[in-house]
């Protein structure tokens, strides 16, 4: 594949600092110029200001510049306008005005972090010992951004923009709802998600094990419970284990880990997903804030045509 990892997000909000401090505590750092940090990858979120929450622009390494002459002419093919300049490629997608940037730029490679030794039936691989996870005290800190998820009023317009157009590969499908969308060897990428209004529903962020999901949930809601909105879980498509909780601008962020890894698209066949399969495997069922999250009325209200 061509493209090799998503780079970056910016998201819009009308309250920047407040968002900056809400993600802050979650685990990413601000470098002082306008970008929060990953453990692995460096600068990964950007907050900007904007009239409601959305999401204004996502970036993708690619290894050459000739692929980004592929994904020009593939663009071209649907009927979407790019730009290339140096070693970048820009474009928007109508539909949700989210201006996606192909830019090359090196693998991110990162070290290995040593499983977990589990203890189970007839098999004791921690013996003399506490758990890990439970005498850690350090602060949770994302390794790296996974994904983000797009809601859109052109469901087949949007997915096609980024699978056809950008070149994401199709990993699972919600049916007549989700595309599940890769641009690396993760599962999924972009989520893309018909909506009655363009938005953010989520940005997700790869923790080292499950012990570190739910350090990470308790940490973020010992001193604001409200911060919840679904977790501890297990997703179905992509098998990770999730907890989401909202930040201030009403966008929701998760902590994740054990995603599924796709090194051969010719041994992995996307499904099609019904019902809460495509959710969710095991824990609590999602609440209905999570399936349509409470200020969509609002956005639905003020929506208008998204500006570049």
């Amino acid at each position: 594949m061509a493209l090799h990892r998503l780079t970056s997000i910016t998201m819009g909000v009308p309250d920047v600092a407040e968002t900056a401090d809400y993600y802050t505590d979650f685990g990413l750092l601000p470098d002082g110029y306008g970008w929060f940090t990953t453990r692995d990858a460096g600068r990964q979120l950007r907050i900007v200001p904007a009239p409601t929450r959305r999401l204004v622009e996502v970036r993708i390494g690619v290894d050459t510049p000739d692929d980004l002459a592929s994904a020009a002419a593939r663009l071209k093919r649907l009927g979407t306008d790019s730009t290339v300049q140096g070693h970048t490629l820009s474009a928007y997608d109508r539909a949700t005005a989210v201006r996606a940037v192909l830019e090359v730029t090196p693998r991110l490679v990162q070290d290995p972090v040593p499983a977990t030794a589990y203890n189970g039936p007839g098999r004791a691989e921690r013996t003399g010992s506490r758990a890990p996870g439970v005498l850690r005290t350090g602060r949770v800190r994302p390794r790296k951004l996974g994904h983000a998820v797009v809601g859109t009023t052109d469901f087949d317009a949007t997915t096609a923009f980024f699978r056809d157009g950008l070149g994401f590969k199709a990993s699972d499908y919600i049916k007549d709802h989700g595309a599940f969308l890769r641009c690396s060897t993760d599962h999924h990428n972009i989520l893309v998600l018909a909506a009655p209004v363009a938005f953010l529903h989520h940005s997700s962020w790869q923790v080292d094990d499950i012990d570190e999901v739910g350090r990470g949930a308790a940490a973020m809601l010992r001193d604001h419970p409200e911060r919840h909105v679904w977790g501890l879980g297990r997703h179905h498509a992509g098998s990770n284990f999730f907890w989401y909780l909202k930040d201030p601008a009403g966008n929701f962020s998760e902590y994740y880990s054990d995603m599924d890894c796709v090194v051969d698209d010719q041994l992995w066949t996307p499904e099609v997903l019904e019902g809460a399969k495509g959710l969710f495997n095991w824990g609590p069922p999602p609440p209905p804030s999570f399936l349509a999250p409470d200020d969509l009325a609002a956005l639905m209200t003020g929506a208008h045509s998204p500006t570049r």
